[in-house]
């Protein structure tokens, strides 16, 4: 199983990712070894995240929710979408 997921910055910017092993990646978000974006932007915050079945539906997930605007994620994350 891959998750699908979006983090809250630090700056209060959301950043949207996938993994195979979620507690693994938000630990190395936190530490500062994750994505070169949330390095500089910590603390970041786990606010949303969706199973999928294998990668490739992973990755396509992640670019429906890239496209949205920031008003749409937060709705998403929030469970109004």
């Amino acid at each position: 199983m891959y998750q699908v997921y979006i983090l809250r910055c630090g700056d209060g910017t959301l950043y949207t990712g996938i993994t195979n092993d979620l507690p693994r990646r938000l630990a190395a978000h936190s530490s500062g070894r994750g994505a070169k974006y949330t390095r500089s932007r910590l603390p970041v915050e786990l606010v949303w995240h969706e199973e999928q079945p294998d990668k490739s539906a992973a990755l396509r997930r992640e670019l429906q929710i890239k496209a949205l605007s920031r008003a749409e994620k937060l709705r998403l994350i929030t469970g109004m979408e």
